[in-house]
Formats: C-alpha cells, sequence, structure tokens
C-alpha cells in the first residue's frame, strides 16, 4: 500500500489490501518484528497506515458447573449456550463463597456479569429475603443489566432499578418487594443514604454490593464514591449487616489498591482470564500532512473516510470518538463517500450508517443495538459515553477516532470487534496530540504497556468536609468513629466543620445543623465550590452547569459552548449569580480560546530528590489564575480572528503539583540563550502534560501547568505541572514518582515529530493560556536532555 499522501483520499481496496496481510513478505518499506508490519520510521510520519499488528486468538480456559449451583440457575445459563464456565468466573464464584471481597479486572467480553451475578443468584437462592444492592456508573448500564436479569426467568429473583427517573410509588413497591436493587453511586449518595430510615429494611437484609465498571470510579469522581461507600458501609453495619463486595474492573494496572482505596476493605484480585479471543489486526493510522506541512488532515474526516471503506466491502464497522457532534461528523462522512452505493440486495449502504449518541431516546437506542446485532446496520458511529451503556457484540471492525484516553477504554473499545470468538479488525486513528502522535509511532510502547493505575484519594480535605457533614445528618458522629471510617484527618476536619458552624457538637458527637439535605450541596462529578448553571437566554431553561473552578475559562462571557449539537455563544457570565446565559452563536465555523496568567506560589515542599544540580520536587502550592481576555478562531485552520479582552477577578486553587528547577548556568552551558529559555520551558511543559496519561488515568485537561525563566520560591528557571482540582489527585505525585519514564516518552514525542517548529501533535496545548507563545520545539528537547542525562 502506497502511503496515503498529504490530502490524499482513502481508498477501501488499499485499507483492505493492508489490514488483510498476515505475513511479513510484503515491500521492503515494512519492517517485520515477528509480531506486526511497521512502516520505515522516515515514510511513516508521512501519514496512512503506519503499522499492523497480528493479535493472536486465545482458547478459552472452562471449569465444569459446580454440582450445588442451583439447577435452574444453571439450566437457564445451558439453554443460552453457557456450557461451561470459563475459569476466573469459577475462581469468582469460590472466592465469594468464602466471604472475601472481591475485584474481577479482565478483559471485554469476558462474562464479569455473569461471575458476579453467581455467588448473588446463589446468596438469594438460599434467601430470596436477602438483597443485593447493584450499583452502576450509568442508567442505561443499570437497565441492561436488569434486562439481563429478568431475561434469567428465575423464581426468586426481583429485581427492579432504582434512579432518578423512578416514580415515588414504585420506589415504595421496590423497598417492600426487590431483592436485587439496580442504583448509581448518585442516587445512593443525593437521596438513599439520607433517606435510610425509609430503606432500613432493605439495608439489613443486604448480602452483596455489586460495584460495576469499578475502574470508571477514579479521579475526584472516584474520590467521591470512595467516600459515599464509606458512607454505605457504616450504616450497613447500623442495621447489622455484612454484605460481601464484588466489583467489576477494567484491565486497569491496580486493580486491587483501587478497590481497596475505593471500599476502605481488604480486597482479592482475579485477574486471569480464561475467556477465549478470536484472531485480530489492530493497525495504527495517522493522518496525512496538509499542504501545508504543519497540520494533519482531521481525525473525523479519516475516521469518516475508513468507515465508509469497511462499510462498502461489506464489513461490520462501529466508529468511536469522543463528542457527539464528532459521532454525526463521522456518520455523515460515510454516508457522503458511499454516495449511492448498493448492496447485492439493492439497498443503499449509506442508509445503513447511522451516529449512536447520548440524547437519543432509549427506544432509539436499543433499535440502533437491534441493528447492529442483525446486521441491518452496517456501520456507526459512537460516543465513549455510550460506552459503557452499549449492548452490541460481534462485529467485525471498529475503529477509534483518537486514544480514548487509556489503555483499558483502548482495549475495551477495540474488544468489542469479534466477540463471537471469529476475526476481527481495530484501527486507531491518530488525532493532533502528543500522546496520540507517540503512541502510533512507537507501536511497542502501546501494545506492550501495563495499563494505567486507577487513582483516589477519598483523604482530599476539600472532598472529604462535605461528606463528613453528610455522614452527620445520616446518623452523629463522634471523632472516634470518624477516624475508623473517614480516616485520621476526620477529626480534626470536624472541629473546622463546627467552627464554621456547619456542623454543632454536642456530648462528643457532631450533628448537622442545616435544614436542607446536607447531600445537596455536594455533586460527585464536580470539584467542588458552586457549580454554575448554563442557562438558554432564550427559554430559561438550565441546559448544564459547569464546575466553579472550571468556570472563568469554559463559560467567561464571549465563550463558544457546544450543546447537544447546537453552538451557543455564552451571552454574560454573572459570577455572584452563579449563571452564564447562552444563545445560538449563528455559526459553527468559529470558536473561542481564553488568555490566562498564571502564579503558582509553593506553600510545602513535601519531597525533593536532587538529579545532580537539577531539583526535582513535589508539594503543596496554590495556583493563582485570571482569564485576562480570550481569542475567537477558526474551526479547522485555528487562524485568530479577533483578541478580546475581559476583566474577571483571579481564582485561587490550592493543590499539588510537581516540578524540575536547573540551574540558569546549566542551560546556558547547553547552548540555551537567555531568550530561549522561555520557549524551550514552555514547550516541554506542553508536552510533559499531554504525555502525563501515560501513567495514570487522566487526559490533559484534568492539569494545568506553569513554566518560567525565573521562579521567585526556587531561584531558577522552573516548570510546575499541576492536579487541576482542589487537593490534588494524585496525578502529580504520580508523575514525580516516575518522571525518568514520563520524561522519556515526553522527548521521545517531539523528537520523532516531523514538523518545523511545534504542532498539536507534540508542544502545541489546545488549553494554553497564552496562545502557544512562545513555543521552542529543539530547545524544548535540549530541556529534556539535560534532566535525562542527570536522572537517577
Amino acid at each position: 500500500m502506497a502511503p496515503a499522501g498529504r490530502g490524499a483520499a482513502i481508498d477501501p481496496r488499499d485499507v483492505l489490501e493492508v489490514l488483510a496481510r498476515t505475513t511479513s513478505d510484503g515491500p521492503a518499506r515494512h519492517a517485520d518484528d515477528r509480531r506486526g508490519v511497521t512502516v520505515a520510521a522516515e515514510e511513516a510520519d508521512d501519514g496512512g497506515l503506519v503499522h499492523l499488528e497480528r493479535l493472536p486468538a486465545r482458547r478459552a480456559r472452562t471449569t465444569p458447573w459446580p454440582d450445588d449451583l442451583p439447577d435452574a440457575l444453571v439450566e437457564r445459563l445451558r439453554a443460552d449456550g453457557v456450557e461451561q464456565l470459563w475459569s476466573h468466573q469459577a475462581e469468582t464464584l469460590a472466592l465469594a463463597r468464602k466471604g472475601r471481597h472481591l475485584v474481577l479486572a479482565t478483559g471485554t467480553a469476558s462474562g464479569k456479569s455473569l461471575a458476579y451475578q453467581l455467588p448473588a443468584l446463589e446468596a438469594l437462592h438460599l434467601d430470596d429475603r436477602s438483597v443485593v444492592l447493584h450499583l452502576s456508573p450509568t442508567k442505561a448500564l443499570a437497565h441492561d443489566q436488569l434486562r439481563a436479569l429478568r431475561q434469567l426467568r428465575l423464581p426468586w429473583l426481583r429485581a427492579a432499578v432504582l434512579d432518578g427517573d423512578t416514580p415515588r410509588e414504585e420506589r415504595a413497591a421496590i423497598r417492600r418487594t426487590a431483592n436485587w436493587v439496580l442504583t448509581n453511586p448518585d442516587l445512593l449518595h443525593a437521596s438513599l443514604l439520607g433517606d435510610h430510615q425509609r430503606w432500613a429494611d432493605v439495608l439489613h437484609r443486604c448480602r452483596a454490593v455489586v460495584v460495576d465498571e469499578s475502574h470508571v470510579a477514579r479521579g475526584v469522581f472516584g474520590s467521591h464514591v470512595a467516600l459515599v461507600l464509606r458512607r454505605l458501609r457504616r450504616l450497613l453495619e447500623r442495621y447489622g449487616a455484612d454484605p460481601v463486595f464484588l466489583l467489576a474492573s477494567a484491565t486497569v494496572g491496580n486493580p486491587g489498591e483501587h478497590a481497596s482505596a475505593l471500599t476502605g476493605l481488604e480486597v482479592t484480585e482475579v485477574v486471569r482470564d480464561g475467556a477465549p479471543r478470536g484472531p485480530s489486526h489492530l493497525g495504527l493510522w495517522l493522518p496525512p500532512l496538509e499542504e501545508d506541512g504543519e497540520r494533519r488532515r482531521s481525525t473525523l474526516r479519516e475516521t469518516g473516510e475508513l468507515l465508509a471503506a469497511f462499510v462498502g466491502a461489506e464489513v461490520q464497522t462501529l466508529a468511536f470518538t469522543r463528542s457527539r457532534k464528532g459521532a454525526e461528523v463521522i456518520a455523515a462522512i460515510a454516508r457522503e463517500r458511499l454516495g449511492d452505493t448498493i448492496d447485492a440486495a439493492g439497498v443503499p449502504l449509506a442508509d445503513a450508517v447511522a451516529a449512536y449518541r447520548a440524547g437519543y431516546l432509549a427506544e432509539d437506542r436499543r433499535a440502533l443495538e437491534a441493528g447492529l446485532r442483525d446486521g441491518r446496520l452496517r456501520g456507526g458511529a459512537a460516543t465513549e459515553a455510550l460506552e459503557l451503556g452499549i449492548d452490541v457484540s460481534g462485529l467485525d471492525a471498529v475503529l477509534l477516532a483518537g486514544w480514548p484516553g487509556t489503555t483499558a477504554a483502548f482495549w475495551q473499545r477495540v474488544g468489542r470487534a469479534g466477540r463471537r470468538g471469529t476475526a476481527s479488525v481495530a484501527v486507531l486513528v491518530a488525532q493532533e496530540d502528543p500522546l496520540d502522535h507517540y503512541l502510533v509511532l512507537h507501536p511497542r510502547a502501546l501494545l506492550t504497556r501495563d495499563p494505567e493505575d486507577a487513582i483516589v484519594d477519598p483523604g482530599n480535605p476539600y472532598l472529604l468536609g462535605p461528606h463528613l457533614r453528610c455522614a452527620c445528618q445520616e446518623a452523629p458522629l463522634d471523632d472516634e468513629e470518624a477516624a475508623r471510617w473517614f480516616g485520621p484527618t476526620a477529626p480534626d476536619l470536624l472541629a473546622a466543620e463546627v467552627a464554621a458552624g456547619r456542623l454543632r457538637r454536642r456530648d462528643g458527637r457532631h450533628f448537622w445543623t442545616g435544614r436542607h439535605r446536607a447531600a445537596s450541596e455536594v455533586g460527585l462529578r464536580s470539584t467542588g465550590g458552586t457549580p454554575v448553571r448554563i442557562v438558554d437566554a432564550g427559554t430559561g431553561q438550565v441546559i448544564g452547569d459547569v464546575d466553579e473552578v472550571r468556570a472563568h475559562r469554559q463559560v467567561h462571557t464571549g465563550a463558544i459552548h457546544l450543546h447537544q449539537g447546537r453552538v451557543l455563544r455564552v451571552a454574560a457570565l454573572d459570577l455572584d449569580a452563579h449563571v452564564a446565559l447562552v444563545e445560538d452563536a449563528g455559526t459553527s465555523e468559529l470558536t473561542t480560546r481564553p488568555r490566562t496568567d498564571t502564579d503558582v506560589q509553593v506553600l510545602a515542599t513535601e519531597e525533593r530528590t536532587d538529579w545532580g544540580d537539577i531539583e526535582v520536587a513535589v508539594g503543596r502550592v496554590e495556583v493563582t489564575s485570571r482569564v485576562t481576555g480570550y481569542e475567537v478562531l477558526r474551526v479547522g485552520t485555528g487562524e485568530v480572528l479577533e483578541r478580546i479582552d475581559l476583566d474577571l477577578p483571579p481564582t485561587e486553587l490550592r493543590t499539588v503539583a510537581v516540578w524540575w528547577s536547573i540551574p540558569e548556568g546549566l542551560l546556558d552551558d547547553d547552548g540555551l540563550a537567555p531568550q530561549r529559555v522561555p520557549g524551550s520551558l514552555h514547550a516541554a511543559e506542553h508536552a510533559a502534560i499531554g504525555m502525563l496519561p501515560l501513567l495514570a488515568l487522566c487526559d490533559r485537561w484534568d492539569l494545568g501547568g506553569l513554566s518560567t525563566a525565573l521562579h521567585p520560591d526556587t531561584g531558577r528557571p522552573t516548570v510546575f505541572i499541576y492536579d487541576g482540582v482542589p487537593g490534588g489527585a494524585g496525578l502529580a505525585e504520580r508523575s514525580y514518582r516516575r518522571l525518568p519514564e514520563h520524561l522519556s516518552a515526553t522527548r521521545a514525542t517531539i523528537a520523532t515529530c516531523r514538523c518545523v517548529a511545534g504542532c498539536p501533535s507534540c508542544v502545541q496545548s489546545p488549553k494554553c493560556g497564552n496562545g502557544n507563545e512562545p513555543l521552542d520545539k529543539e530547545g524544548a528537547v535540549r530541556v529534556l536532555d539535560l534532566l535525562l542525562t542527570r536522572a537517577p
């Protein structure tokens, strides 16, 4: 296959020719490493398919059905084609029977649901008055699990969904009759725990707690969920229940550690996957450079054309992208490319391609799923947000429009193809991002790397304080009990809450003083503060909200805001009322980017390492930021059309940072004159932020940074990378612990990018508050070399 070339259209025959290769006897321009075929380095950056990996099939490891499982259950499952258990399912059952808390972390389509269902259903068979409390991260997934449970048609199983849409009268019926209650952490936090007297009998009878897709509970959201689970366990104990916790996770790097941090319990890992897997081909695709040689073709267009290529060759394909608008664009491009092409039955192929995203009615979503299952729908474009709610298997091919952010998500999406054990194809199409660029040009780093660690920090005081208020409302809390359930810092936080007048202390116990529910002040999916509501100025309808800490950047006056395919402009931001009024923007060709001034003050150095005469440290910092204005840019080209000033107050963030301080003389000795230092540090900072998701489950929007040629607290040229949430999220600390690995990958992605002065694939950042100025790409490589040659 010849390289696609700059701006070249994608030929379906070329795609299928290369993706069909299974041996190393291709043209000399490919190098064979016995596992995959890689385009020569000097040609790879021209674009197109740069690597093709052969993933071998894997045999199943099976175990006969245990003789003591309920006959009716085994018969139902055998009728569905489950003749034996896979080894990890049998291991899960055996551990749960011993009362062990466990986390099952195996691949996509490995039968995790059945694994945790077996011990829970067995417990209900022994006593159908027992209760299983099942937590799902999304409503859609809870309803899918409800459907699967009801299809078992077990006489002792009474399953029901409890979420924000459940009518009050149905909630009463669920309390009386259901023994498998499917809900989500948000409702558990906002309603059930605060109203626990009504649910006392359900909590008393609880024998198992299922936490499905537990890897989603990471970062700030995961830390909130960890505190909700501690509040749940406290109430379960008060009602005399001691359930087993069963967690199901994607393949993260630290499943046991994460599950223990999430629940506060000792958790056993089940990680050896016994499920079979069909043979597969994995392609890595780099969009070719445009004619200007500085930007690459649109990831969405490349993905849409690839989708058309596969559908045109009768390969059923699903493309994943990050945004709802992206899903619609990919589907539209595919339909446009297919044109009037018809299949053997005379059906227009363009009619067999659809977008699949949030916002559709449930019946429309189920119809799309049914179309993919029965083959009427040949191609689809889906948002990643729907990954947890989708019920589709057995696809021929999967396309990923950009790196999905984590290794776990990558393999989960790849696993959507060939789920019946048949051969399949997956293609990752890189977007303009340093991490994407690095991974597609370093296939071994992608294919052999361990999954990222999932990090939660239930001790974050900015999160723990509000949850302590919730716990005090649920049942008065003394210092000893607070330390037992919520950690050693909890008593001091309770004292601070008393001093602030939010709690009252009497007879050694702490009571909630408010007239409203304490949980109403805590959003599990926010970073704290009062959210800013986004209000449609035409209708007065609240269409969303944004965290207070992010509002200045995201919904300042004049900002372009996307909502369910609509392009809106912020007409006014009222910080006192916490409201952003939006109106139709009138065009989809413009976007905005805020300009900011940022200062970092070091409050405390927690740990420090000297790399020769370079200081590397991690510690607590205060970040002061002020949005000074914004730029209006043309979508697609990034051309700056206008710069507009704003007058907004500064915001303060106390968080955790990692930083490196380099002596000025060292930079000068290496040939970096003083005028080049700011751009060199700035470029290194951008690229390092873009590469940190290699080490932890996060993306660059969870992080911030500052580079300066002279910092007052260090007295040296310094680069800071900090967690973008109050109190920190463990990300900067993870960089500090693995800094040589972090900086090596950062250097590689800059050095291998063929742009001249820096581009979005290496050192430019979409969130830079200084308009990506100044940047010195070559200087950034020198800075990183200075660090790495002195690394321990």
